[in-house]
């Protein structure tokens, strides 16, 4: 059985949203091996590297990451290969592809090749969240730390979260084909986080 790790690595110096220098990880060696014992302490942004949306995130009151339904993030999903889309995804980029009610759906894209996080990162538009949600799927996934590039009023994570339609974001896609795969998606069970960061993993079907 072959196993992807789709997850990227969290380190001082990765790739953070829009490059922001405050996104960055900070770390703080607290014992070294004073007493034979090494320990760290992390200091993590709630959406830092590979992480999951929870509604919480633009919704008031909404559901935290600790509430999530885990049976969403485990099970079938599907990569879908828009490495030829420029800008943006939008619903004519989705048409034609084989995406099914109650799919997981993975959009592999020029993101899973960039460097670092850049502004003009690859999202997915108005429409092709509607789209979407039309076809009924549990949840998306995205090579780029963001599903939107600050769209006035979030647009793209309201709707799919309004939807019950879960969100990853920054997956590393570069090596995996398309296709059908076996996801394990588990957010840090964070109490009261809006977001978590995740180990995503595919497995070969």
């Amino acid at each position: 059985m072959r196993i992807y790790d789709i997850s990227m690595p969290i380190y001082h110096g990765m790739p953070v949203y829009k490059n922001r220098a405050e996104k960055q990880p900070q770390t703080e060696i607290t014992r070294d091996y004073e007493n034979g014992v090494r320990e760290t302490r992390w200091l993590l942004d709630t959406h830092t590297g590979t992480h999951i949306d929870a509604p919480a995130h633009v919704i008031p009151g909404g559901a935290t990451t600790a509430d999530l339904d885990l049976s969403l993030l485990i099970g079938s999903c599907r990569v879908l290969d828009l490495t030829a889309v420029n800008d943006r995804i939008t619903a004519r980029d989705l048409e034609g592809q084989p995406v099914r009610p109650g799919d997981f759906i993975l959009l592999k894209t020029k993101n899973s090749w960039a460097a670092g996080n850049e502004a003009g990162f690859i999202y997915l538009d108005a429409g092709a969240v509607s789209y979407l949600v039309q076809k009924g799927v549990r949840g998306v996934g995205l090579d780029a730390l963001g599903v939107e590039r600050d769209q006035p009023g979030y647009p793209t994570h309201r709707t799919l979260l309004e939807n019950g339609i879960v969100i990853i974001e920054g997956l590393r896609l570069k090596g995996v084909p398309p296709g059908v795969y076996h996801i394990l998606a588990l957010p840090l069970p964070l109490l009261g986080a809006e977001a978590a960061p995740a180990r995503v993993v595919l497995l070969e079907r």
